[in-house]
């Protein structure tokens, strides 16, 4: 059984930087895969990116070169550096992990607006 608590969202005009944070429990984060998901209001939850336990990560078109996903496996902790964010990536957050299962954080709110 894993728990993940998402922080680190927030209210940021468009251009601004923010970082989530992802911090687990309850099991060796390092065996788990992981990934961020985004769901905007009337949307279906989308992956956002996705890093492997081997370090190799993948990115959603809408979010390349302006998103960053990392993990610190000695912190159980994962993260995701968003750039140059748009009101269109205003949406709730979660952060997952899986091995055979899949886990969910319980999403933290990213809003973008002037």
């Amino acid at each position: 059984q894993v728990q993940l608590v998402e922080s680190g969202g927030g209210l940021v005009q468009p251009g601004g930087s923010l970082r989530l944070s992802c911090a687990a429990s309850g099991s060796i984060f390092s065996i788990y895969n992981m990934g961020w998901y985004r769901q905007a209001p009337g949307k279906q939850r989308e992956l956002v990116a996705a890093i492997t336990t081997g370090g190799i990560t993948h990115y959603a078109d809408p979010v390349k070169g302006r998103f960053t996903i990392s993990r610190d496996n000695g912190k159980n902790t994962g993260y995701l550096q968003m750039n140059s964010l748009k009101p269109e990536d205003t949406a709730v957050y979660y952060c997952s992990v899986d091995r055979y299962v899949r886990y969910w954080g319980q999403g933290t709110q990213v809003t973008v607006s002037s």
